[in-house]
């Protein structure tokens, strides 16, 4: 019991550490309230994408393709696509139309913030397995590993998605178009990132997603400068009326 314990508290570690990180954008925080509920709701949201990607793979494994065409469909669109699109829903349905929601960059921080959620309960499915005598070793070297991959990924991506949704609400007639760009972008950062790791080999396994981290890091750093000036764009809608759909 112990060892699942310990376990446990290196898979939620990665994304705790970068969640304290990134609440320290916001100039006006967030109440610790809403903050653990769209984190425990990004969480939710990992075991349907996780079982929608399962029956993605069951669907086209067997698809007249070329094997390496599979795995690309299952990377892009059974993997990124559907996780990108379950962080982004967490927002839509439980940030957009709540009070709190008064301000541009609090769209995307609670992005990253659904997204921690999400990655926390991928990585606790991740090391659980690791129950052996070399555990601790183990887990630390993975937990290294996804802090600086796979979790930092998940925020990034995250972060790009809530950066178009700020700027879609300025944009009311191109509003869908906005944030769909926004999670294409993110799908195929994401792809990309999963694909280079899992079939690359040389130096540009790891070039690749050394690339697309630093350079989300820095659009991201750029973005939360940007939203920042934006004047406030979720109450005023609310006030108005009905809230549009996104």
């Amino acid at each position: 019991m112990l060892n699942y314990l310990i376990l446990i508290l290196f898979g939620l570690a990665p994304s705790i550490i970068w969640l304290l990180f990134f609440l320290r954008k916001d100039s006006h925080p967030e109440s610790n309230s809403m903050v653990l509920k769209i984190f425990f709701f990004g969480m939710l949201a990992a075991i349907p994408a996780a079982l929608l990607e399962l029956g993605f793979y069951d669907i086209i494994k067997n698809l007249p393709l070329p094997s390496y065409l599979i795995h690309f469909l299952y990377v892009f669109v059974g993997i990124a696509f559907i996780e990108e699109i379950f962080k982004y829903l967490v927002v839509k349905k439980q940030v957009l139309r709540d009070p709190e929601c008064d301000e541009p960059v609090d769209i995307m921080l609670y992005m990253i913030i659904a997204a921690l959620g999400f990655a926390a309960l991928e990585n606790v499915l991740v090391f659980l397995p690791l129950n052996n005598g070399f555990q601790l070793l183990e887990t630390a070297i993975v937990g290294m590993f996804r802090f600086v991959g796979a979790t930092f990924l998940h925020a990034l991506g995250s972060g790009l998605i809530g950066y178009y949704l700020a700027l879609s609400f300025l944009q009311a007639k191109n509003r869908f178009k906005v944030v769909a760009k926004g999670i294409i972008l993110a799908t195929l950062l994401h792809g990309l990132y999963d694909f280079s790791i899992i079939n690359i080999e040389g130096a540009l396994k790891f070039v690749i997603p050394v690339i697309i981290l630093t350079g989300l890091a820095i659009f991201i750093s750029l973005g939360f400068k940007k939203v920042k000036k934006l004047k406030s764009v979720c109450l005023p809608r609310r006030q108005a009326g009905k809230p549009k759909k996104i």
